[in-house]
């Protein structure tokens, strides 16, 4: 039999199943929390008791959706041992993650409208962007980038990155992908000492 804190945490994850499923499918505007609730098998009075509202479902999503793209990143950074050939990877993987059409209709489209461009942007620096960083912060450290702010850089490229990735998701155009990384993997290649 399984513990109260065991049945809430079911709960809560039947809710967060259930709610990025619909997201993914309807977007935002078209979700009703207490249909989420009937179809993750609870009450709505659930619902509102772990996230407070629909609002709170969706940017629990959010989180972990953004989380889900950063694994991606880093798992992908992670099959290299030159800094070069991770920051590559990890860009590549970042653009590829928004391929995914949950993730382009939760992450890329509805978050920025619905939570507001601050508070997506807060998210995605707690999520993958430190991930950028830290990444020219080496590259920069090791010679391989001229010396510079790499803050600034950090945000150029992450900008450049994150419009790219709601352009693809917006285009619907699955040949875009390569020709964006392609695109974007030469705009890196220009920072190179």
């Amino acid at each position: 039999m399984a513990s109260r804190a065991e049945q809430r945490a079911e709960t809560r994850r039947a809710l967060l199943a259930e709610g990025r499923r619909r997201f993914a499918r309807d977007g935002f505007h078209g979700v009703v929390l207490e249909e989420v609730a009937r179809g993750a098998g609870v009450t709505k009075g659930a619902a509102y008791h772990h996230f407070g509202s629909k609002a709170g479902l969706f940017r629990t999503v959010v989180e972990e959706a953004q989380q889900e793209v950063a694994d991606r990143v880093t798992e992908a950074a992670g099959h290299h041992e030159d800094p070069w050939k991770q920051l590559i990877a990890g860009c590549r993987a970042y653009l590829s993650a928004g391929s995914d059409p949950a993730i382009q209709r939760i992450m890329l489209i509805d978050a920025p409208t619905v939570l507001g461009w601050n508070e997506w942007r807060e998210m995605d620096d707690a999520s993958s962007a430190h991930h950028l960083t830290e990444a020219l912060e080496t590259l920069v450290a090791s010679g391989v980038l001229a010396p510079q702010p790499v803050e600034p850089l950090a945000r150029l490229l992450s900008g450049a990155m994150n419009e790219a990735a709601v352009w693809l998701a917006e285009s619907g155009d699955p040949t875009s992908l390569e020709a964006t990384t392609t695109a974007l993997e030469r705009l890196i290649e220009g920072l190179r000492r």
